[in-house]
């Protein structure tokens, strides 16, 4: 199958793009002028130039494919310009869906969030658990952009598919969680706090896989798909991160009404200066680890046919990753 991927560049997108290419299946990547592919040519890929925000750019890279994975977001708890979440989120979000409508797609796989469920009242949750309120930016324009999806697979027929990933973790996570690891194992935090939170994890490539197996699944139009299974608090990753490494956890550890009132701080700092907040501790990211996310991502494991790898090794292979670089 030939294959419209957005957001191929980035740490799902690139073992997506992977694992479809060892599928036997086409890639067509959507990436700006400044994004390092080279990677993704040594595997086989073709690559159109554009974004998500620019319409012409999608249906150039839609011509002659059959199905889409869009995976490009905007996934950050703090951003200078907080326009962007709703640009790219949500309208961004809205232009794939559109055009991907406009050009005739088999099948159209949108890659969300857990986050979207918010503050839901079902522990665990699962596909069919109700909303509740959103605890950041990201999460809300996460979903908002999911109406947008649903809404058009409703009023016009757009064959679409959700994926709702756990907290994803794997070799070289290059975001929040990959930057807690980074943080740790280099001694640069210097307190605990939010231990006692929950969250869902899953290995990116176990992602990655169910993406592919969504795609390929007959008679799965309209379904919802939770990927991740194994719930572990920010203390037993913490601890898990030092086991791994060698590298005792820091010392001191603060309660949550102190890391709230020291994200609030940071955030207002941030938000003068322009620059993200150090330790990346902002006021988003605290709400969204507060708020605890424990999902239930059977239905995967079922329909899908997915075999979780346990939450450790996933953490061992991005401990080892940083471990392995220069200066690290």
């Amino acid at each position: 199958m030939k294959v419209f991927v957005t957001g191929a560049t980035g740490f799902i997108g690139k073992n997506t793009v992977k694992c479809l290419i060892e599928s036997g299946h086409e890639c067509i990547c959507l990436v700006r002028s400044t994004s390092k592919k080279d990677a993704l040519e040594k595997i086989g890929c073709q690559f159109v130039n554009g974004d998500i925000t620019d319409r012409e750019s999608l249906t150039k890279g839609l011509q002659g494919c059959e199905a889409v994975i869009n995976l490009a977001n905007l996934y950050s708890y703090w951003e200078p310009d907080v326009s962007l979440y709703e640009k790219i989120n949500i309208d961004g979000t809205r232009n794939v869906m559109e055009s991907a409508l406009a050009s005739g797609m088999k099948k159209v796989v949108h890659v969300s969030s857990l986050v979207t469920w918010g503050r839901t009242s079902d522990v665990p949750f699962n596909e069919e658990s109700p909303i509740g309120e959103h605890t950041s930016e990201y999460a809300r324009t996460k979903y908002e952009g999911d109406k947008v999806a649903w809404e058009l697979y409703e009023t016009k027929g757009l064959p679409l598919v959700m994926i709702y990933p756990c907290a994803v973790l794997g070799a070289d996570d290059p975001k929040i969680t990959g930057d807690t690891v980074r943080l740790l194992i280099e001694r640069k935090m210097p307190i605990r706090g939010m231990e006692s939170a929950v969250t869902t994890w899953v290995h990116v490539k176990d992602v990655a896989e169910s993406i592919v197996r969504a795609l390929e699944k007959v008679g799965n139009i309209g379904e919802g798909y939770i990927i991740g299974k194994e719930q572990f608090s920010m203390g037993q990753f913490n601890k898990a991160v030092s086991e791994i490494s060698g590298v005792p956890l820091p010392f001191l550890s603060i309660p949550n009404t102190m890391v709230k009132f020291n994200a609030f701080f940071l955030t207002s700092l941030a938000n003068l200066t322009k620059r993200p907040p150090v330790w990346g501790l902002s006021t988003d990211l605290v709400r969204n680890l507060l708020t605890g996310f424990r999902a239930d991502g059977s239905k995967s494991e079922r329909e899908l046919v997915i075999s979780y790898t346990p939450v450790y090794k996933a953490i061992e292979e991005c401990v080892e990753s940083f471990q392995s670089k220069p200066n690290t």
